[in-house]
């Protein structure tokens, strides 16, 4: 008994090593690149090219460079940048709910978009769906509170940014602490999973989210790890999906349906809490989110299940590096 304990509990430290190390190959460089980017100023151009994409969806063109740091660095950084241009704005409840869900459907770009490579989804589709994404939901957030005249009294951020040490010795310390949380993070969600499947809450789960899995055209087997991306966010979730993929056990249409629905709705929790503060409304941020997520997801799937293989193969997704894929059925 001793004995099949400490096996475990090794095999569960390796793989959450061997998963955060692919994670931190991404996250590294990225957040080096990013940071540079910031420094130079050319997140600011990035602002000033996207105030005319903001009037599209009735928001000032200020809030540009809002979204431009979200979708470059984190949604904190983009939290920064509006606590210091919001003031002067006279903003509404509905621009802020607006802004917000188009930040949390793409925020963290560079490295949640190459995390979603690493799964086996081709980098310029998972851009394209999240930006697309981000702008029509906004497009339509925007037009039905305006038409329902919604929200539109004044908005009231509840926090105030603190002071940040502009430091690299200070961002350095924040990174690797980022790290060090993502390792923890991993490694209990994967002993978390495990005892589930010893104890049979997994299948239990499973079967309970497989009529909504069904409806979306997920797979079975990739439903609690997309449960836990939606929920935890796309660094745990895609972490173990990642995972997942290199082990063979999903399929391609599974994958790529999975880190989709991910990437367009993940961090249910504290992302959405993010937003609350800022003043957005839960109707956009949470509920028009989940539905429009889920609504994208389903006409995807039922268009990928249309879709000749070679022509998905080539186009949508890239080959995984792993013992061995599991053939590519249609999605159930």
């Amino acid at each position: 008994m001793y004995a099949s304990l400490r096996k475990t509990a090794r095999e569960l430290l390796q793989n959450a090593l061997q998963t955060s190390i692919t994670l931190f190959k991404i996250i590294i460089p990225i957040s080096i690149i990013t940071r540079l980017l910031q420094q130079w100023g050319i997140i600011d151009y990035i602002g000033i090219i996207l105030a005319p994409v903001m009037k599209l969806v009735g928001l000032p063109g200020e809030m540009g460079l809002v979204w431009a740091t979200s979708m470059i660095t984190n949604i904190y950084g983009g939290m920064v940048v509006f606590a210091s241009l919001a003031p002067g704005l006279d903003l509404t409840v509905a621009q802020v709910s607006v802004l917000g869900t188009m930040i949390l459907i793409a925020h963290s770009l560079p490295v949640e978009v190459m995390i979603a490579k690493k799964t086996g989804t081709r980098l310029r589709i998972t851009l394209t769906i999240r930006l697309a994404g981000a702008l029509l939901l906004g497009w339509i957030l925007h037009v039905t509170y305006t038409l329902t005249d919604t929200l539109q009294q004044t908005n009231r951020a509840f926090w105030n940014p603190p002071t940040v040490d502009p430091t690299w010795s200070a961002w350095i310390l924040a990174e690797l602490r980022n790290m060090v949380m993502i390792f923890l993070i991993i490694l209990t969600l994967m002993t978390i999973l495990t005892i589930l499947k010893k104890v049979g809450i997994s299948d239990l789960m499973t079967r309970l989210l497989a009529p909504i899995m069904n409806i979306l055209g997920i797979g079975r087997e990739a439903a609690p790890i997309t449960i836990i991306g939606m929920t935890l966010g796309i660094s745990y979730g895609g972490g173990l999906i990642i995972h997942e993929a290199q082990k063979g056990n999903l399929s391609r249409r599974d994958l790529f349906a999975s880190v989709t629905l991910m990437s367009l709705c993940h961090s249910l929790f504290e992302d959405t809490l993010l937003m609350v503060v800022l003043g957005s409304h839960l109707s956009g941020i949470l509920f028009a989110r989940m539905l429009f997520s889920m609504v994208v997801i389903y006409l995807l799937v039922k268009l990928i299940n249309k879709m000749p293989e070679h022509i998905f193969n080539r186009h949508l997704v890239r080959q995984v590096n792993s013992p061995g894929n599991k053939k590519e059925d249609h999605i159930k």
